[in-house]
């Protein structure tokens, strides 16, 4: 390729709206332009890393017995309805009708395909196990689309089904796939990539693992013990906590006026937060039922974890006026609270001495003993984990990292077959319902991520396996015959080899290496007038960390040594 020829303008100036160094140096490296908000174009030098990208996972999928097939973008509704999610998914699932009027849809994942596609081929158990992948857009109306790839509306991604007859044999191939995608992961330069337990959200199904990019600019919070290796999203992620109450104390009611906050409370009482019980109130998507949920005061509702128990949406309680409860004093101990659902998160199992709302504005109760004043409670994970709490495993503080998710895998059990009526005959001629896992990879997503681990203040600093190119020619002064002889020379000597980009222009040697840095191909080729004269070439890799001269007969044999490294 040569660089006069290649489309999309590099420039100096940092956008405005980029913070994170990948949607950066896409923007100023002419790899994407955004067409609407979470919307882009991909200029070459993008499109041929996600292509390499791509050419890597494909590799990976099918060496663990993957089908490629491509399932529709636009999707009847009918096939979600039969799954139920075209109801219980919110407005992120871009909805529409035909001209026909029939309701149709842009598939933000396939699950619904892939069984409606499965359901009609896989008829026998003789069939089983396999896999099927596609590599295809998907569309997410995302309502707030940030950092470039990182969260986009419009996107690449790789998603795998595999159906089984036997959970075993789910779990067997669970852990294959999570293997290739550790490989996939290595093969494309990523140095931070972990692998946690997650919660299945809207996807379904009990066991989920993410593979998450450790990023100070992740949106994710991870859970981390450096001591025995527990890793977790913050949405699962379970500890233990000391007990704190102190020795049991007779309840007392205390004059607290104003005291409406935590904070306020244990102003007044000279108390620490996680020596009080807190009340949170949300409402329940499903049937607009009031939920109030007491948790120690130093910690935060996990609403995914709320969802995961209750099977419904949690959202925060606006309408204050048609519930009958002292907001700001609410307290468990003969609480009346009808038609209101209460449950209590596990951090005030056996807890004594706390503090609560009385129940009555500006009054709250001292001495609150849960085992003895709340006998009937029953008790819920349901809280956040807070950074120092001790690890569930070996009881080691934890740490909170932030991370940014770049794969998910997904036991579905059947979630999906169930609900599709997909059935398969097994060998004793009976029907039975296969058992889904699926696996998934955002391309566009990866690649933003790939540059976020492997950049310096210059761009992109591309492993080999993925960079758009893998040598990058500058001739400095190109105008000089010499210099533009042998720059040619080795570019028709490169080129069939490897992905070669020759920078042609009669552009200012700053200008040149300025906008190899933002190409960030592995290893740059530099023709110049000084090394010329001594018959040389300069070879730089892009991480500087190698800088020699050779001759020029021995340039190729110095490209091809570099890159094998």
């Amino acid at each position: 390729m040569l660089l006069s020829q290649l489309l999309g303008e590099r420039y100096k100036e940092k956008p405005s709206d980029a913070t994170l160094a990948s949607y950066i140096y896409l923007l100023r490296g002419g790899y994407i332009r955004q067409v609407a908000n979470g919307i882009f174009s991909l200029l070459p030098p993008a499109k041929r890393a996600s292509q390499k990208i791509e050419k890597i996972i494909r590799e990976e999928m099918d060496r663990v017995g993957g089908q490629e097939v491509l399932f529709p973008v636009v999707l009847p509704a009918d096939l979600w309805q039969e799954s139920g999610r075209f109801e219980s998914v919110g407005s992120e699932l871009l909805r529409f009708k035909d001209r026909f009027g029939r309701d149709m849809l842009l598939g933000m994942t396939h699950e619904e395909a892939a069984v409606h596609l499965a359901r009609s081929e896989a008829k026998s158990y003789l069939k089983y196990p396999f896999m099927i992948y596609q590599i295809q857009t998907k569309f997410r109306d995302e309502p707030r689309p940030r950092a470039g790839l990182i969260r986009v509306r419009e996107f690449t991604m790789k998603d795998a089904y595999s159906f089984h007859t036997s959970q075993e044999d789910l779990l067997r191939y669970y852990d294959i796939v999570h293997d290739a995608y550790v490989r996939i992961f290595e093969r494309v330069g990523m140095k931070n990539v972990i692998s946690i337990k997650s919660d299945s959200g809207m996807m379904g199904g009990q066991t989920a693992h993410e593979f998450m990019y450790l990023s100070d600019g992740g949106e994710d919070s991870i859970v981390l013990c450096d001591h025995c290796g527990y890793k977790a999203n913050m949405e699962v992620a379970a500890c233990t906590l000391p007990p704190v109450g102190g020795a049991e104390q007779p309840i007392e009611e205390v004059h607290t006026p104003g005291a409406d906050t935590i904070e306020a409370l244990c102003e007044v009482l000279g108390v620490r937060p996680e020596q009080t019980m807190k009340a949170t109130v949300f409402t329940r998507e499903d049937n607009g039922q009031p939920l109030l949920i007491f948790i120690r005061g130093d910690l935060q509702v996990n609403e995914a974890k709320v969802k995961k128990l209750l099977g419904t949406d949690i959202y925060p309680l606006t309408d204050y006026e048609n519930v009958d409860l002292c907001f700001g004093y609410l307290g468990a101990y003969q609480l009346k609270a009808d038609g209101v659902q209460v449950l209590f998160d596990q951090s005030l199992k056996g807890e004594t001495n706390l503090a609560c709302g009385a129940n009555r504005p500006d009054y709250h109760l001292k001495g609150i003993s849960v085992p003895r004043d709340l006998p009937d409670a029953q008790f819920y994970d349901l809280a956040k984990v807070n950074e120092g709490a001790l690890c569930p495993e070996c009881g080691r503080p934890l740490r909170i990292s932030r991370g940014i998710e770049v794969g998910n895998i997904f036991q579905l059990g059947t979630k999906y077959t169930k609900s599709m009526n997909m059935t398969y005959t097994d060998e004793n001629g009976k029907l039975q319902t296969p058992i889904m896992g699926c696996y998934g990879i955002g391309v566009g997503r990866l690649l933003a991520c790939i540059i976020e681990d492997n950049h310096d203040d210059y761009g992109p600093i591309w492993p080999k396996s993925v960079a758009p190119w893998s040598v990058h020619i500058c001739a400095l002064n190109n105008s000089v015959e010499e210099i533009r002889t042998t720059a040619r020379e080795l570019y028709d000597r490169l080129s069939p080899k490897y992905d070669t980009l020759l920078d042609d222009r009669d552009a200012a040697p700053g200008v040149q290496f300025a906008d190899a840095d933002l190409l960030g191909a592995p290893v740059r080729v530099i023709v110049s007038k000084r090394n010329l004269a001594n018959g040389e070439v300069e070879i730089v890799t892009r991480d500087k960390s190698v800088q020699k001269k050779v001759k020029v007969a021995e340039a190729e044999a110095a490209v091809a040594e570099l890159l094998a490294e």
